[in-house]
């Protein structure tokens, strides 16, 4: 199955000239959506961990269903005054503008290894944000792992030449 087949390409959203990667179109395919869950444990076996996170809110679609099949904890990276405990936060910024993600401080022992899933890398502001949040949690990035990787924006190389591993199962153009 060509998962590639799956993802919808919306010209211009949500502001003109930008080509949007929807993934509702996946996961309203009940056969694509366990594909892509399989496809998501297969690459997680390279790599031991303890935790799965996601990042908010597509992300949480795949992850909750990984760990729910590997029996691993969830974890969710929120956005800034979504969560309702003590937090720690990380400001970033995003090609339009900043943004603060943040997580429980009590979701990440130390040296836990998290696997950090999402459904889209692009310039990889928000992903370098999460695993700036794991590690101020005292946690260690085990690896992240991309429904789509829009790699002519460069987030998934960024991501390596900072030292973390990543992998994806679609790659498509930004433009």
């Amino acid at each position: 199955m060509n998962l590639k087949d799956f993802i919808r390409s919306i010209p211009d959203y949500p502001k003109k000239g930008i080509l949007f990667r929807d993934i509702t179109t996946l996961i309203k395919d009940e056969n694509a959506f366990a594909e892509t869950i399989n496809q998501i444990i297969e690459k997680s076996k390279k790599y031991k961990f303890d935790k799965i996170a996601a990042i908010e809110s597509r992300g949480f679609v795949f992850a909750s269903a990984v760990s729910y099949i590997l029996k691993k904890p969830f974890i969710m990276l929120r956005k800034k005054d979504k969560l309702p405990a003590d937090v720690h936060s990380v400001d970033f910024e995003l090609e339009y503008g900043t943004a603060t993600i943040e997580v429980h401080k009590d979701s990440i022992n130390q040296n836990d290894k998290v696997l950090i899933i999402d459904d889209l890398i692009a310039t990889g502001g928000t992903a370098e944000a999460s695993a700036k949040l794991i590690e101020l949690s005292k946690g260690k990035v085990a690896a992240f792992i991309f429904v789509i990787n829009l790699f002519d924006l460069g987030g998934s190389d960024n991501l390596k030449k900072n030292g973390y591993k990543t992998e994806n199962l679609i790659d498509f153009p930004g433009h």
